[in-house]
């Protein structure tokens, strides 16, 4: 017995201990959707000897399920083996005798699929490692998790609907289904997540999660757990949820806001993002990661805000980063720089703090402030791990082009700047539609070298398919048609 088949028996003695009948493995499509197989307990040994047989097909799976079919992806032939991350397997909380665990996917000589996310994932953070010799570079990452909640059986698509209506971040939202957001934060601490905080946010029925920050992979892990938690709670509740970028025409939707911070494993302050020297206190190396992350976000769009939904929420002064810029906790701009940093009981966001506040802060005192890059253009139709292998690749970039920078931060709404100023500045809009983002993306060698061949190619396949099947749709069909889609 090897030693994986070993830890599965352990794990599958505690899980029936539990009274845990079935674990739900799941993966992630290129549509954002995440797809599942379960196997009983007693199966689990099995599946991580031989793997659980699933079709490549998923890879051209489109978000209403329907198949596109390319050159790497979409046909009848070939067979892949599941096989579950046993690091990751938890109990589920809200879904009593079920356990889950991601999976990766190999094929029949057990080498890693080409398009496997989690693997693809793997390779940027390994490749972020290597950088400079081997230097150990590491990221940690988080992903916000906004939500609208229904009442069950509600349809009507013209109006918000009938529950938590209350005032935007208003506790009178809280008092209304406080039982429903205490059993999500039990939970997900129940599951080893740390929750950070959860509140009401702007649009009616509207709230937010956010748990601790992780290496990258478990980010991505903990993405896909929270949003199956949160509906599973509903469920349980008789709660609707939609994960949606776009749940009225017009209106507010839903964000996957990314924080993403970078250090070394041999620097005692672990941060080096910033060290107080650059422009609003960034690093060198912070503000090369940074200048990677911005250069690539158009074509980063078509993994992180990856539907034609996405686009109904990417608009100016809404607070969803529709202009690529970057600013110091500027939450119109794209890239907002996160200081983490707090003086004399305050918030500090100016750009130039240090003459602000008339002192010399230590390169320790900005390490220890915890800041991070919030990527603000990017909401949940997205698949996680593409999305951090995307940006650790973008941020990667611009590390190892030694003459990256930034242009000057954005203090303003990018949208109340007259034209000709923001081409000055060099702050130019965002891709407005999905098939932008794609010309953006399958232009983008990076990217291209990031995912490989196979899975570029198959991105793109699905989001031709899907912007050819919305062609025609106005706002409120596509609403319509995506709104429980994820």
């Amino acid at each position: 017995m090897s030693a994986d088949e070993d830890k599965a028996a352990h794990i599958a003695a505690d899980l029936r201990s539990r009274g845990v009948a079935v674990v739900a493995l799941t993966w992630v499509d290129n549509s954002g959707i995440t797809r599942v197989k379960g196997v009983p307990v007693g199966r689990l040994e099995r599946a991580v000897q031989a793997g659980v047989g699933v079709s490549p097909v998923f890879d051209a799976f489109g978000l209403t399920d329907g198949i596109a079919s390319g050159r790497y992806a979409g046909g009848p032939v070939g067979d892949l083996r599941l096989r579950p991350d046993l690091d990751r397997l938890v109990p589920l909380a809200a879904q009593p005798g079920w356990a889950w665990a991601p999976a990766d996917r190999f094929d029949q000589l057990g080498r890693p699929h080409p398009q496997d996310a989690r693997e693809v994932l793997r390779r940027q953070i390994d490749a972020l490692a290597g950088l400079h010799g081997g230097d150990g570079f590491q990221a940690r990452a988080g992903i916000e998790i906004e939500w609208n909640v229904y009442a069950e059986g509600w349809q009507h698509l013209s109006a918000p609907g009938s529950i938590a209506r209350g005032p935007a971040y208003g506790m009178d939202r809280v008092i209304e289904l406080s039982d429903y957001l205490r059993d999500v934060v039990q939970a997900l601490t129940e599951q080893g997540l740390v929750v950070e905080q959860i509140h009401p946010e702007y649009a009616p029925g509207q709230f937010e999660v956010s748990v601790a920050a992780e290496d990258p992979l478990g980010a991505a892990d903990s993405s896909v757990l929270v949003r199956q938690t949160v509906r599973a709670v509903g469920a349980r509740h008789q709660l609707r949820t939609s994960f949606s970028p776009a749940v009225v025409p017009n209106g507010v939707g839903n964000g996957g806001h990314v924080h993403l911070s970078l250090g070394m494993e041999d620097n005692p302050r672990w941060n080096v993002l910033i060290d107080g020297r650059g422009p609003a206190g960034l690093s060198q190396l912070g503000e090369r990661f940074a200048a990677g992350i911005l250069d690539h976000l158009p074509a980063l769009l078509a993994v992180g805000a990856p539907s034609v939904a996405s686009y109904l929420r990417l608009a100016p002064s809404r607070w969803s980063g529709a202009f690529a810029c970057w600013g110091v906790e500027n939450r119109e701009a794209a890239l907002r720089l996160v200081t983490g940093l707090a003086v004399g009981g305050r918030s500090v966001h100016s750009p130039d703090v240090e003459a602000e506040l008339g002192v010399k802060l230590s390169p320790e005192r900005w390490a220890a402030a915890s800041p991070n890059l919030e990527v603000k253009c990017f909401d949940l139709t997205a698949n996680p791990y593409l999305l951090l292998a995307g940006l650790l690749a973008a941020g990667r970039s611009g590390v190892a082009a030694r003459e990256a920078r930034l242009p000057e931060p954005v203090d303003v709404d990018p949208a109340s700047l007259a034209e000709d100023e923001r081409a000055r500045r060099g702050i130019v809009p965002l891709p407005a539609r999905l098939a932008d983002a794609v010309t953006a993306f399958e232009a983008d060698a990076v990217l291209l070298d990031a995912f490989g061949p196979e899975l570029h190619d198959t991105i793109l396949l699905v989001r031709r398919a899907e912007i050819d099947q919305f062609a025609d749709a106005t706002p409120d069909e596509v609403v319509a048609q995506t709104l429980w889609r994820h």
